[in-house]
């Protein structure tokens, strides 16, 4: 199976608190909760069969780019999101 990531969509699935990408009705998402102006990231998940593709990137990338058009404050408790954020130093100041 390949996804590449020019041709993933992500999307906000804001009733289940995540967001998303399906490929091949395989769901990759990244978990949040949201508390007044701030925005947790708590887990990132991409199953096996979607592994190696970097999906989990494009989503942490649509995500920051999302909160940060929103004016949320980041709190990445999630590990793979707080490695792409040190990764990328522009989404540095989005972190409470």
């Amino acid at each position: 199976m390949d996804a590449s990531p020019k041709s993933i969509e992500v999307r906000n699935n804001t009733e289940a608190s995540q967001y998303e990408v399906n490929v091949d009705g395989y769901l990759a998402k990244i978990e949040y909760i949201l508390r007044d102006d701030r925005i947790i990231f708590v887990h990132t998940e991409v199953p096996d069969e979607l592994g190696g593709q970097g999906i989990a990137s494009k989503m942490a990338h649509y995500a920051l780019e999302d909160v940060k058009a929103q004016g949320y404050k980041v709190v990445p408790r999630c590990p793979f999101v707080r490695g792409y954020i040190e990764r990328h130093p522009e989404y540095q100041a989005l972190v409470q």
